[in-house]
């Protein structure tokens, strides 16, 4: 006879990306490692300005979405998910850094 062994429901590659991308969300929102500016300022350069210049941070800030450092970390990393890049925790907290000092200013 043969067993009949119950079926293993397949993986959800959508469900997965969200529980990852919702992990590092959480990562970003509250990482509290200290950034490097100048590091930054060369991945932005590196990984985003193909798509995204620089000029886009410098509008009018009340029509900015962004209105904290976390929500600033939140974004970059939202940006990288979006775009495929594989930028670690550190490398997005750079940016977010790199992009508070230059552009946004926001308290920390």
């Amino acid at each position: 006879m043969k067993s009949i062994a119950p079926k293993r429901p397949r993986p959800v590659a959508a469900h997965a990306r969200a529980a990852v991308a919702g992990l590092l969300l959480a990562a970003l929102a509250t990482s509290a490692q200290a950034q490097d500016a100048g590091r930054g300022k060369e991945l932005y350069q590196t990984h985003c300005l193909g798509c995204h210049y620089e000029r886009i941070h410098k509008r009018d800030p009340a029509r900015s979405l962004v209105r904290t450092l976390p929500q600033l970390r939140v974004e970059v990393g939202r940006r990288a998910e979006q775009t495929k890049q594989r930028l670690s925790v550190e490398d997005v907290d750079d940016i977010a850094e790199y992009l508070n000092q230059s552009h946004y200013r926001l308290a920390k």
